[in-house]
């Protein structure tokens, strides 16, 4: 019986995008950091986002790869920055807040409807909650739990960018499971990547999984083998507590019989 539920942020309990005026906002707010910075920065915002870009895809090159997340400072220094001409030791003091501003400016983010009400059910059904997030701030999820008022339902959050280890790594999904005692036979976790949120878990032994899809879903499940499948797909939050009120009920009546 699941007795302990998991889920993704971004794209979950979150919806997330980004549009044009994201990857503007996001150019504009790093050369706006790095000027403060005393870091002179010579390209328009446009420029400064194809240089970003390319950053990203360098890291992208090394962390889809290995499966592994790399401090802000290593971020930022080895593979954002470097054709702005910024290293590791020049960027670690403030890579944190330009970790925390990519992750809030260059996408667009909002509470799901229904979250609240969902995480009210399964705590009314006795579950414990936590939150597995991919994520390269070390402090922007928790900040945003708090914001959206729910961090309250959550015994632990574990996060890439502390972990070292990004899903579906089997590592990331071990420290969850030690930090919330949980036996992942009797774990639940929500997604909307197959690739992260469902294969993970999957590997990981999770008795349950869930999946919802977002934004993000298409771009990052290229790969995915068609014969992956969740446990559950759902089309809105809620029905994460529906079916598990459902499957709670319906083990009543039998572990009264035993």
């Amino acid at each position: 019986m699941i007795d302990t539920v998991l889920f993704d942020m971004g794209g979950t309990l979150e919806d997330i995008f980004v549009d044009a005026d994201s990857k503007r906002e996001s150019a504009l707010e790093v050369i706006r950091i790095l000027k403060e910075k005393g870091i002179p920065v010579h390209v328009d915002w446009e420029e400064a986002q194809q240089m970003l870009d390319r950053g990203w895809k360098r890291y992208a090159a090394y962390r889809d790869v290995t499966q592994r997340e790399l401090k802000p400072e290593e971020i930022w220094g080895n593979y954002i920055l470097t054709e702005f001409g910024v290293d590791f030791e020049t960027v670690q003091p403030f890579a944190e807040e330009l970790a925390h501003m990519w992750e809030v400016t260059y996408y667009h983010r909002a509470l799901r409807p229904g979250v609240p009400q969902m995480l009210e059910g399964l705590r009314g059904l006795g579950l414990r909650l936590g939150v597995i997030s991919n994520t390269a701030s070390l402090y922007q999820v928790y900040e945003i739990l708090e914001e959206y008022g729910i961090r309250e339902y959550f015994q632990d959050v574990t996060l890439s960018s502390v972990t070292g280890y990004r899903k579906p790594n089997l590592n990331i999904f071990k420290v969850s499971l030690y930090q919330m005692r949980a036996d992942p036979a009797h774990c639940a976790y929500v997604g909307d990547t197959f690739s992260r949120d469902v294969i993970g878990p999957q590997q990981a032994g999770f008795g349950m999984t869930f999946h919802i899809q977002s934004f993000l879903t298409k771009s990052r499940d290229k790969d995915v083998p068609p014969d992956v499948r969740a446990t559950y797909s759902i089309r809105e939050i809620y029905e994460v507590y529906t079916i598990l009120q459902d499957l709670q009920q319906a083990s009543q009546p039998k572990a009264a019989a035993q």
